[in-house]
């Protein structure tokens, strides 16, 4: 028997899905439109579920009435098409071409989680402004500022190729707008006595590490995928060829810039050496800090066991590889240029380096209103009154005197 579902049906016949529609065609025998009943072999009954393929035959209709007709190329806009549907068919396709692998599995479990699995049998013509913005709204009760730019970022890519993919007449999503109140994004940083105090905890292979990873602010996934093949103990270089995310080994950076040879202090070096006489595998294709089985260590396990650990022994408000980045960035800015600090952690934009990782520091922040204070109060000499500032010098002349400059 089958089974009536929006603009068609499917029935479950031995051992596969089939399904059925009614779709408009020209007879040319009678130059007239008549309605057929056009039948699809969906697939396997052990390889899909009856929503499944219902979601199959969603697919074959609106290819099918988008290639004939006068609205060739065009959906038609009805209920039939929803959220769902919709952004697993049409929105992902189209983006898994410029997602790399692992990068396309967290943004669509951060779109399932956030956007799919509320909206998900919402047709799509039913989603309009107020809808969408109370959503947003929501979600900044629970989440950080950044998790609710990406979504209102997700929401608005979906919309417009909505638009531009004729299932839509207007964008809902082009106006709904970052709720004002959301919770900040961590911006914990740490002093340079607290990471000495970290290092100082740590046997030989952990501190060399940590220190590793402090000194040239590495990412773990770059961190964790060096081998020996990548260090130069007579150059003091470290090579960037690869790195590991989510349990596999990547030929290719998180930006153009992670990958590349940067440069390693000469005693960290030395310590380095030391470690390649003790460490269990020196030979060239083994990780510098393998897991006990040889293999790579996992980011999140050493985060948990280690870092986590040390963070309650010192009593740190934080300490992860996030945390000792950002504070990298920003104790640099008195050991360098802000153009070195970008090398140092190898961002492509300089305006990543400056808004999101360097933070200012309240004692420099204090030293700098005291030194703008100390220059305002310096007498103009001679010169500077002759090339227009003798406006300064009736009252500089009464602050001397001990007079006061309203009397």
């Amino acid at each position: 028997m089958g089974k009536s579902y929006q603009r068609g049906w499917v029935v479950s016949r031995g051992k596969k899905w089939y399904g059925y529609f009614r779709k408009t065609v020209f007879d040319p025998t009678t130059n007239q439109q008549k309605c057929d009943v056009i039948s699809v072999v969906l697939g396997l009954k052990s390889q899909m579920k009856a929503s499944e393929a219902r979601e199959v035959l969603e697919r074959e209709i609106t290819k099918q009435t988008g290639q004939s007709g006068p609205n060739a190329g065009r959906v038609m806009n009805d209920s039939s098409v929803t959220f769902g549907w919709f952004v697993r068919n049409r929105f992902f396709p189209l983006k898994e071409a410029h997602w790399k692998e692992e990068t396309a599995k967290v943004k669509k479990l951060l779109i399932q989680r956030d956007l799919i699995d509320p909206f998900d049998k919402t047709p799509l013509e039913n989603l309009d402004k107020f809808t969408l913005q109370v959503h947003l709204n929501n979600l900044a009760k629970t989440n950080s500022k950044d998790r609710v730019l990406q979504i209102r970022a997700y929401l608005r890519d979906i919309f417009a190729e909505a638009v531009d993919q004729d299932f839509l007449v207007k964008d809902p999503a082009r106006k709904v707008t970052v709720p004002t109140q959301l919770r900040d994004t961590d911006r914990t940083t740490l002093t340079w006595w607290q990471l000495r105090g970290a290092l100082s905890k740590l046997d030989m292979r952990d501190r060399i590490l940590l220190e590793l990873d402090m000194t040239n602010a590495l990412r773990p996934g770059e961190l964790f995928a060096l081998r020996w093949q990548c260090f130069s103990h007579t150059e003091c270089t470290m090579r960037l060829v690869e790195t590991v995310y989510k349990g596999k080994i990547r030929p290719w950076g998180k930006t153009r810039k992670s990958l590349g040879s940067v440069h390693v202090p000469k005693e960290l070096a030395d310590d380095l050496w030391l470690w390649k006489q003790r460490c269990p595998n020196p030979s060239p294709d083994a990780f510098i800090f393998p897991n006990k089985k040889g293999g790579f260590m996992d980011s999140n396990n050493y985060r948990n066991r280690v870092l986590h650990g040390l963070a309650q022994e010192l009593e740190l408000p934080k300490l992860t590889f996030q945390v000792i980045r950002r504070t990298i960035a920003t104790l640099a800015q008195k050991k360098g240029t802000v153009k070195d600090i970008q090398g140092v952690l190898r961002h492509s934009r300089i305006a990543t380096t400056t808004d999101v990782y360097m933070q200012e520091i309240p004692e420099s922040v204090q030293k700098t209103v005291d030194a703008i204070s100390a220059e305002l109060r310096l007498l103009p000499n001679l010169e500077e009154v002759t090339h227009g500032t003798s406006v300064l010098l009736p009252n500089a002349t009464k602050l001397k005197s001990g007079v006061s400059a309203s009397s």
